[in-house]
């Protein structure tokens, strides 16, 4: 039997994909199947993200939310959300480094998977969870940290061909990349309208929808978004859909629901949406520029110094967070505030 949730028709296991659709539905398909059926996170996993490399990581994210909270005077009342927030690694640490600092906000998590909330339970066992962003506080600031969240969020494709611009489609034995009917002209921003024949642009509606329900929410609360992931500044054009199995780099269109499927993020999309429902952005900065605003040189010195033994892993895990050639300038950083709140730190 197929799924019963409208658009989606990749099988219960994950394993076949019935008809054409497009590959916006292809992918939240699969991504769902996926993401409920196991952990993917380690070496025995299919991927690794920055919390799980080293703890500086989340240390230095829970600083920059003690910081902005307290600067804001919000210290005893924000809540401290994530959105995916995998097994939790990232809120321990961060939640570890803010007590330091005298805070203890309540904890929630926007998570879906069972598998995940599983061990997010182990090392968070205070959070409270949510299917959805909509069921998240209402009467307090908030505070929200989306690391590597947005790039899992299915994309629709647009080509533009002989005919026009069309959506690309997923369908056939064994799976390919269909052309679409209708003209979609109307989804092409602008600046892009006129690029050559075979560009293709990204969008993500879920992506856009979600950061346009959480700014109305923090322009109107209080608070600040935090996003974390690969990506770039759009417009732009470009086949940026990928997949993951083992640490290696997959086809996306094989063994649906059994690999990570992703596409980079459009900070400048995000800013935009978020300027529109109220929120100030701020420059979007390379994840080493970001980090190493923050400290994490003096942080690495500090653990080496307390742990020799390990000095040749810290300043490993250092470069692999901070380094142009390893996850440094490929992963961005922007930060959205509600308008009475200050300038977060990391961002000079």
């Amino acid at each position: 039997m197929w799924s019963r949730s409208p658009g989606r028709t990749v099988s219960p296991d994950g394993t076949r994909v019935a008809g054409i659709q497009s590959l916006h539905d292809y992918m939240a398909a699969a991504n769902a199947a996926y993401y409920a059926t196991r952990d993917p996170l380690g070496a025995a996993g299919d991927f690794i993200t920055a919390p799980e490399i080293s703890q500086m990581f989340g240390e230095l994210v829970g600083l920059w939310f003690a910081d902005l909270a307290l600067r804001a005077g919000a210290g005893a009342s924000v809540a401290y959300v994530e959105l995916g927030p995998g097994r939790g690694t990232l809120a321990a640490d961060a939640l570890r480094a803010m007590r330091q600092a005298g805070l203890a906000p309540p904890v929630h998590f926007v998570e879906t998977s069972p598998v995940l909330r599983a061990r997010q339970q182990t090392a968070v066992p205070q959070a409270t969870w949510h299917e959805a962003v909509e069921s998240l506080p209402t009467d307090r600031p908030l505070i929200v940290i989306a690391n590597e969240f947005f790039d899992a969020l299915p994309i629709r494709q647009y080509e533009r061909t002989a005919r026009g611009w069309r959506e690309r489609m997923v369908g056939g034995v064994p799976l390919r990349f269909i052309s679409g009917e209708m003209d979609c002209a109307e989804a092409i921003p602008i600046q892009l309208a006129d690029a050559p024949l075979g560009a293709i642009v990204e969008r993500s509606p879920a992506s856009e929808a979600i950061l346009a329900s959480l700014a109305a929410r923090l322009a109107a609360q209080g608070g600040a978004l935090l996003a974390i992931d690969y990506g770039y500044e759009g417009p732009a054009t470009g086949d940026t859909l990928q997949a993951m199995k083992a640490h290696a780099y997959a086809d996306p269109l094989a063994d649906a629901g059994q690999r990570d499927l992703t596409a980079h993020v459009d900070f400048a999309m995000l800013a935009s949406i978020g300027r529109i429902h109220g929120l100030r952005p701020g420059p979007c900065v390379g994840q080493g520029a970001f980090l190493t605003a923050l400290g994490i040189d003096a942080r690495a010195t500090a653990l080496a110094g307390r742990n020799p033994q390990r000095a040749g892993d810290v300043a490993a895990a250092k470069a692999r967070l901070t380094a142009a050639d390893q996850m440094g300038s490929l992963f961005k950083v922007l930060a959205l505030r509600a308008p009475h709140w200050p300038e977060p730190a990391g961002f000079a």
